[in-house]
């Protein structure tokens, strides 16, 4: 048994050796990094140790303003991705012919790189001197005024954000909800329409315990995910998200590192862990929430 043992670390000795030196050392020295005051890249010094990149990192409009975005996002999309996600799993499991088709068709934008969607987006509802948009076309068409999308007021903007995010995640959870539907023993399905229960019973009592644990599944991860946006942004906006008001918490920690603000680690490590935290602690929050309604 002891052999067997020793056999198995030797084993597991490769991917130890890979998580310590590519996750256990950069998280030890972004920690390191965060406490270090007014620390110079160049030279590899700092003035002192303590609470001072916090403090300014916790003060900064700019990331205050990325915060604000962040979890707008997260408030919008995760719910609302997540319930249109089941609502077509639900339409696409009650379908027999083509559903093959009609599953494939919405998994490919989940497969087509996001910053070309991002573009696709751009132009839907950028509005430039000569052309309003498809958007704003369909907007005049119905009688309203044209809204500059892409460098207009700020719930204009937010609202394209939230509608690209929704529209890149959400066919991974269709695929997700459609097999967790499919896994459903169907008798149960069978006793209950045998005592003739309705339709909206059935969803309730049935088919929504059934998939809960996926649903929480896909709560949770689209949370990480959605706290992790950046990219999706600067397909829309540009790089400079914080002109167009619409950076996020790691773009902000991007800036700090490389971008026109680059070459402050340590206001990058000190933002880097409190995202690190709000993420750790309303995942938390939602593995207690579903293990009590599961």
């Amino acid at each position: 048994m002891e052999q067997n043992n020793r056999k198995a670390w030797l084993y597991l000795l490769p991917a130890i050796a890979f998580l310590g030196v590519f996750m256990v050392y950069p998280l030890f020295d972004v920690l390191v990094y965060s406490f270090e005051e007014k620390f110079n890249f160049a030279s590899q010094t700092y003035t002192g140790v303590g609470w001072y990149n916090y403090a300014h990192v916790l003060r900064d409009p700019y990331f205050l303003q990325a915060v604000k975005n962040t979890f707008i996002l997260v408030i919008i999309t995760v719910p609302l991705s997540t319930g249109l996600a089941l609502l077509i799993s639900l339409g696409l499991n009650s379908i027999k012919p083509l559903r093959q088709a009609y599953q494939t068709v919405f998994f490919l934008p989940y497969v087509t790189n996001t910053l070309a969607v991002g573009l696709v987006f751009m132009i839907l509802f950028k509005k430039t001197a000569y052309s309003d948009g498809m958007i704003n076309l369909l907007i005049k068409a119905f009688g309203g005024e044209a809204v500059d999308f892409i460098d207009g007021p700020y719930w204009a903007k937010m609202l394209v954000m939230c509608l690209y995010t929704v529209w890149v995640v959400m066919p991974f959870k269709i695929l997700i909800l459609t097999s967790a539907l499919a896994s459903v023993n169907q008798d149960y399905y069978k006793a209950a329409r045998v005592d003739g229960t309705s339709k909206w019973r059935i969803f309730t009592r049935i088919t929504l315990p059934m998939i809960s644990p996926m649903i929480f599944y896909l709560v949770i991860t689209g949370f990480i995910g959605a706290f992790k946006a950046y990219s999706d942004e600067v397909a829309i906006f540009g790089t400079d998200l914080n002109v167009a008001g619409m950076n996020t918490i790691v773009g902000y920690v991007y800036d700090m590192l490389y971008g026109n603000s680059g070459g402050y680690p340590s206001y990058a490590s000190a933002a880097a862990l409190i995202l690190f935290v709000i993420v750790f602690t309303i995942t938390v929050i939602n593995l207690m929430i579903s293990k009590k309604a599961t």
